[in-house]
């Protein structure tokens, strides 16, 4: 890169310097122009000193030289120049006089490159000066240091700027011609710590190839030590890296690459790895539960590069997620990304796919769309997302598209299409059967999961599918459907995902019999709609009492399917739903008359009045419903509640249902004569309640 081409032409001004100190003799404030002179002319740049030149004789010959610059004159903004606090240089004082200086050591102290960065490649914009090759004239180096440096990137324009901070590197140069650099830095507030060994060419090293080992280590970014070899040559601005091989952990790669340094530098990046591991960070505990986080996303960097990448591996571990084979191309120009996939491996699927990211405006946009096919969703979805509920064989079709600066401001301008299903698979820890069972006796808040996160219950599904059209972050489906061995659901509903929020009411039905669906026995209906709402961690499940009132014919309609929802036509599938509650409520009497309680067919079964426990816990249900109804009235008001008709003041001619009592066994008939009236309403109970009741159990 210029940085690198930049710095060997600092080390050689500095060299340059210190032979004049040695040819001119001790020093005085008039020599620095001579000394600036003689730089620019030997190599092409301009030199200013503005501190102190120093010489001590004793114990060794000390050169001390402060606040240096050196500038490309042909650079009018001057933007990019070299800034050094001090620099020392230790030789033996025989060799000063022999003509050919053994330079033990030379320290470079807080040195600073400043490079700009560019949002257009210029065309013929080489502006370097002419390849450098200079004669030391016998003069050797034994170390060179770099003690706190730093590289500055930055555009005013844009109030950029990037740095690479902490440099200190220690090199070590041989007889032989070899350099051995070790050193450590901060990247971006990563440490980095880097070993390379190379075997510089005799000058001119202008096009000629230069062998170099490295090893680098990013514990923050890379998932272990990066190390190999490759072949580096200089021709005019571009850096030729080829035989690039080596190894990034316990997988081996292979490649090359290329990087034109002419002005906004291009990359060309070519590597086929056997193994790619990739880590992602984990979410802290209940992450799931937290906001999404408005801390800024800065992708500015990739206006002032273009790259042409492509990576390909035999088998790629993201996260905990394991890919094969992968072929990932990635084109990178005028701060557009874009990057796709055609043939991507994934647990006896295909993936394919294209995502183009934006960065040339203050907020970042992506677009993408993916295709997943016949994937197990349980290991994908684990390893990307550390979710584990979902199980099975999963088909997915994506589309979208957002901007904003940040995690939240990204999901609520999301907008797009999704479409995905699950077949034969389960939904882990979770018993959806139980949980709609659970409904009849109280309102239920959370997945219900098993204890300790345990996933031995399930739920085993046929299918599982959902289509979404999203909206400025709200993903919308009207065909949630549900199909398992012995649960359906349907239903429509929003998730919003910027506030992990979500609303859906669902329609549930249960199958009765070990046989399952599509037997004798279909699924039955629950009789009421079923809402859940809330966080998408904790939401609040319930049944849609409310929703039933809006229309009281519909409603009495609805509660007489209720009967035959829970419990089959006629009541066939109670002791079945009885067995599943582990409950006994005595049934098998047969009503007075011969016939059941419920006019039922079945002279076996008696539907439970409103007294069993059965009754008890509907009628708790139902009436937790109205009491959350707008349209209901507190009794004791005198005032009929709108959504309810309301119950006669005077008695019809005909007897109506009596209510029921406290008595186990038997009820007083009514007779034409005598018509009955009804109880006393108790404090805690309703007139809409009891007329409900009386139309749930014809009582």
């Amino acid at each position: 890169m210029r940085a690198v081409k930049f710095t060997g032409a600092a080390v050689v001004a500095v060299i340059i310097v210190i032979a004049l100190l040695l040819v001119v003799g001790i020093p005085s404030g008039f020599l620095t122009s001579t000394i600036a002179s003689r730089v620019e002319q030997a190599s092409g740049y301009r030199l200013s000193i503005d501190g102190t030149t120093k010489i001590s004789l004793w114990p060794t010959l000390n050169v001390a030289l402060s606040d240096l610059t050196l500038q490309n004159p042909k650079d009018r903004s001057g933007i990019t120049r070299l800034t050094i606090e001090r620099v020392q240089v230790d030789m033996s004082l025989s060799s000063a006089w022999s003509g050919r200086p053994k330079i033990s050591e030379i320290v470079v102290t807080h040195p600073v490159l400043y490079l700009p960065m560019l949002r257009d490649r210029l065309p013929n914009a080489d502006a370097s000066p002419a390849a450098l090759a200079p004669d030391m004239d016998g003069a050797t180096i034994d170390r060179f240091k770099i003690s706190n440096g730093e590289v500055a990137f930055s555009r005013v324009r844009d109030r950029v700027d990037s740095r690479i901070t902490a440099i200190n590197a220690d090199a070590i140069m041989g007889r032989d011609r070899t350099i051995k650099v070790t050193g450590t830095a901060r990247i971006s507030e990563h440490p980095t710590r880097f070993d390379i060994k190379a075997t510089t060419p005799a000058p001119p090293v202008e096009r000629q190839t230069t062998p170099v080992d490295f090893v680098i280590d990013m514990p923050d970014v890379l998932s272990s030590q990066l190390a190999g070899h490759a072949e580096l040559r200089l021709n005019g601005p571009m850096v030729m890296i080829n035989g690039v091989n080596g190894t990034l952990g316990d997988g081996a790669f292979n490649g090359w690459a290329s990087v034109d340094i002419a002005s906004k530098p291009l990359v060309k990046v070519d590597l086929d790895f056997q193994r790619l591991t990739i880590p992602l960070a984990k979410s802290p505990e209940g992450a799931t539960a937290q906001p999404w986080s408005d801390a800024p996303i800065d992708v500015s960097g990739l206006n002032y590069v273009d790259a042409q990448i492509r990576i390909s591996a035999n088998e790629a571990i993201i996260g905990q997620a394991r890919l094969a084979p992968l072929a990932l191309d990635a084109k990178l120009a005028g701060g557009i990304l874009k990057t796709g996939t055609a043939n991507l491996g994934a647990y006896g699927g295909q993936v394919s796919g294209e995502m183009i990211l934006d960065a040339t405006s203050g907020a970042p946009s992506f677009a993408m769309h993916s295709d997943i096919v016949g994937v197990r969703a349980l290991p994908l979805l684990q390893g990307l997302a550390e979710f584990d509920r979902v199980d099975g064989k999963m088909q997915a079709k994506l589309a979208l598209r957002s901007a904003g600066p940040s995690q939240r401001a990204l999901m609520a301008n999301m907008q797009g299409t999704a479409f995905v299903t699950f077949q034969d698979g389960a939904i882990r820890g979770i018993n959806v059967a139980q949980m709609i069972r659970s409904l009849t006796t109280s309102k239920l808040s959370g997945w219900q999961d098993s204890e300790a996160g345990s996933t031995e219950q399930s739920t085993d599904l046929s299918q599982l599918s959902a289509s979404f059209r999203i909206d400025k972050g709200q993903a919308v489906t009207t065909d949630f459907n549900l199909v398992g061995p012995l649960v359906r659901i349907t239903g429509a509903g929003t998730i919003a995902l910027d506030t992990k929020m979500l609303g859906f009411r669902v329609e549930p039905k249960l199958v009765m019999t070990t046989e399952g669906q599509g037997r004798t026995s279909e699924p039955v209906g629950f009789g009421i709609p079923v809402m859940i709402s809330g966080s998408w961690s904790q939401p609040q499940i319930y049944p849609d009492m409310s929703g039933m009132m809006d229309n009281p014919d519909a409603a009495y309609a609805k509660l007489r399917e209720m009967g035959k929802g829970l419990f089959g036509p006629d009541g066939a599938g109670l002791g079945n739903m009885l067995s599943n509650l582990g409950g006994n409520f005595g049934l098998g009497g047969a009503a007075p008359g011969g016939g059941n309680a419920a006019g039922s067919a079945n002279p076996q079964m008696k539907l439970p009045g409103p007294d069993s426990p059965l009754g008890q816990a509907i009628g708790n249900m139902i009436q937790q419903g109205l009491s959350n109804s707008p349209l209901s009235t507190p009794p004791g008001t005198g005032i009929r509640s709108r959504g309810l008709p309301g119950t006669p003041t005077t008695p019809a001619p005909q007897a109506s249902p009596a209510p029921p009592t406290q008595a186990p066994s038997t009820q007083a008939q009514p007779t034409q004569d005598q018509p009955t009236q009804d109880p006393p309403v108790a404090q805690q109970d309703s007139q809409p309640m009891n007329d409900v009741m009386r139309q749930l159990f014809n009582r």
